[in-house]
């Protein structure tokens, strides 16, 4: 395993940022650079690494949010406290992002080595990416069947039922190439809820997803980290920081107005040209 240059980790961090919370996967396109850029992609430290850089997407979304998560945090605090307090919609919802991040950490724990090693590879990055394309556009379809019956639910009506399934979603996106946003907002239009309360149930539910992976990686191989770099590390976190923060406030204002089967056709094309490649041998599964 080698230093990490500045330039890999600067790639990397767009890569991260731009990713993270476009239902393409994040995981997916960092283990595509990651190959494209020489790294060898289920080398604990470089698996390390991505996990890591997530933390700026991660401190993006608090910065984004800090409203929200104030305003949830204060529901739940009042709910837990009176009988008032638990009636208002907002600690249903807390509940909700608590509830559905708990499936994620727990298969994440256990599936970890099996998840960091057979499962970085472009094979199946490159069936992921065609595969749960096709479940985001049934997504679609059932969102727009509701619709239609003026069946759509905002966020006023996310119950903890919601949370969980949403929460189990987000565990197939531990699988690269699935995308953890792909899943979630797929969930979320599946139970029912518009769009843009699909997006946000999305957003919240990262937080302590990726917060731990993050914090778990850095603990966990931090023999390893230090041989690619804290300086590059930090450049990393920085820049996926800066292109995350862009990313999600573009993100919003694109699922209010469109569907997020615009994502299936690049998702697809990428998949299928990954299989070419693979299949003829010009790049390596690992």
């Amino acid at each position: 395993m080698s230093t990490l240059s500045y330039l890999d980790a600067l790639v990397l961090g767009v890569v991260e940022g731009l990713t993270e919370f476009l239902p393409v996967s994040s995981t997916g396109h960092l283990t595509i650079t990651e190959k494209i850029l020489g790294l060898t992609v289920d080398d604990p430290g470089v698996t390390a690494y991505t996990a890591i850089i997530q933390l700026g997407a991660i401190v993006a979304t608090l910065l984004y949010f800090w409203r929200d998560i104030v305003r949830l945090l204060l529901a739940w605090v009042t709910g837990l406290r009176s009988t008032e307090g638990r009636s208002h919609h907002d600690y249903q919802l807390a509940w909700a992002v608590i509830i559905g991040s708990i499936p994620v950490g727990i298969i994440g724990f256990v599936a970890k080595d099996f998840i960091s090693g057979p499962l970085r590879s472009l094979w199946v990055v490159a069936v992921a990416l065609i595969g749960w394309s096709v479940a985001m556009w049934l997504a679609e379809s059932r969102h727009a069947m509701l619709v239609s019956r003026g069946e759509e639910r905002g966020e006023g009506s996310v119950t903890m039922r919601d949370g969980l399934v949403i929460g189990l979603f987000q565990c197939l996106a531990l699988v690269p190439g699935v995308s953890r946003s792909g899943a979630t907002i797929s969930a979320g239009l599946f139970r029912g809820l518009d769009r843009l309360t699909a997006t946000r149930l999305s957003f919240f539910m990262a937080i302590p997803a990726l917060t731990a992976a993050g914090l778990f990686e850095a603990v966990h191989e931090k023999s390893h980290l230090k041989l690619l770099g804290v300086g590059q590390m930090g450049l990393g976190i920085v820049v996926s920081f800066v292109v995350a923060y862009a990313s999600i406030a573009w993100l919003l204002r694109f699922v209010s107005n469109h569907k997020i089967t615009a994502f299936v056709w690049y998702r697809v094309a990428l998949g299928v040209l990954l299989l070419g490649l693979l299949a003829a041998g010009t790049v390596s599964a690992t």
